[in-house]
């Protein structure tokens, strides 16, 4: 077999070209540190490296809206407190306007506290996140979350959703709740019925919140207990005009029980005077305390005033108590919510390391192999160029001439 002295060349040329390439992938391994840098440098490890830097990018994601929700559910969270403790201001105040020694331009100084204090409540109802955002108005979070109309009547203007962000792949959370479920949704009286006296009443009597004996016996209808005289009353179903109690006696202070409730009457009812029993419904903390205002605006120089008002005062209160409590639960949600965002923060922190490590064992350069490689690479370049020029320098011509 005869070999040309091109041919000879051209595979010298393409065996030092191959071992300089070599080389060169090598000292670029080291210098990068990546053992797989191109698909076909082993393409099962870039395949899969591309999977856990997909992973990593989500979890990155994750990260970034855990931080968003952890941020507005704390400001809900402080805004709530907030709220609470506003409340329990105005519920101090309640009870001092119900001292019998104050007069009516007392009361209404009282009443423009708590004008002040409503004031502050629809501040912190329209409390904005860092970015400008109603904290309370849903999904509409360009839209304040409340407004009052001339006549101090307070209304929600946002919408019924719920945000929920990702903070992982088969998990979301709300990361507020709508000024509906935080101040509007909140059970009425003492959360089972209300009570109320009618303002044509021209006795001394008081009616309380009551409370339920048996809720198995209770039917949720609107009930009208009218004093037929001042010591003997009758209880009316309004719904189904039924006479649940005919001719009960009277005393002032002991409780009268119907339909598995029963309620406590103070004072000295005239005949014909009536109360109202009814299913409690919900009303907004907004709609309790300017009734209370209201209440505290008008005069009670009359017993019949002074009963109204002391009727007013104790519905408020017990409103403003359930409107704490309702709060509270909220808060509570709200609470165990930041609690599932830092435990999710840790579950994700670990998943990231354990993908860094995996993609690390897959693309990060051996480098005490690789530096071992690179100088048996150097000595085969080394031996393939010495060799090429001592060949090349044989010629027939050279021993011909001797």
């Amino acid at each position: 077999m005869r070999i040309s002295t091109a041919e000879f060349t051209s595979q010298a040329i393409l065996a030092i070209d191959s071992q300089s390439s070599a080389l060169q992938k090598t000292q670029n391994e080291l210098s990068s540190g990546m053992a797989v840098q191109t698909a076909a440098d082993n393409p099962v490890a870039a395949s899969q490296i591309v999977q856990l830097s997909q992973q990593q990018a989500q979890l990155t994601q994750y990260g970034t809206n855990l931080q968003s929700a952890q941020t507005r559910l704390t400001l809900e969270e402080s805004s709530l407190s907030t709220a609470t403790s506003n409340l329990q201001s105005i519920r101090d105040l309640v009870v001092q306007a119900g001292d019998a020694t104050l007069n009516d331009s007392n009361r209404a100084q009282i009443g423009t506290q708590i004008q002040t204090q409503i004031q502050a409540l629809l501040g912190t109802a329209n409390t904005k996140d860092s970015n400008g955002e109603y904290l309370f108005s849903g999904y509409a979070t360009q839209t304040q979350s409340f407004a009052a109309d001339s006549s101090g009547n307070v209304s929600y203007q946002g919408d019924a959703g719920n945000r929920l962000i990702q903070i992982s792949a088969d998990q979301s959370v709300a990361d507020s709740d709508t000024g509906a479920t935080a101040f509007m949704n909140i059970a009425a009286g003492n959360g089972t019925f209300t009570t109320a006296a009618n303002a044509a009443n021209t006795g001394s009597g008081i009616i309380d919140s009551g409370s339920v004996v048996d809720s198995a016996q209770w039917v949720p209808d609107k009930y009208t207990l009218t004093f037929t005289s001042p010591t003997t009353y009758q209880v009316i179903d309004n719904s189904t005009g039924t006479t649940v109690v005919a001719n009960g006696a009277y005393t002032a202070g002991s409780a009268i029980e119907f339909q598995g409730v029963q309620v406590t009457v103070t004072g000295s009812p005239a005949a014909a005077d009536s109360f109202t029993v009814a299913p409690s419904g919900q009303q907004s903390m907004f709609a309790t305390l300017t009734q209370l205002a209201t209440a505290l605006s008008k005069p009670a120089d009359t017993a019949a005033a002074k009963a109204q008002l002391a009727t007013s005062l104790g519905s408020a209160l017990t409103n403003i108590d359930q409107t704490v409590n309702h709060l509270s639960t909220v808060s509570a949600s709200v609470g165990s919510r930041i609690d599932m965002l830092s435990a999710q923060t840790t579950t994700n922190t670990s998943t990231s390391t354990a993908l860094s490590t995996q993609k690390s064992g897959l693309q990060d350069v051996d480098y005490a192999a690789a530096v071992s490689t690179l100088s048996q690479q150097m000595v085969g370049l080394q031996a393939a160029e010495q060799s090429y020029a001592a060949i090349s320098q044989l010629s027939l011509f050279k021993y011909l001439s001797l």
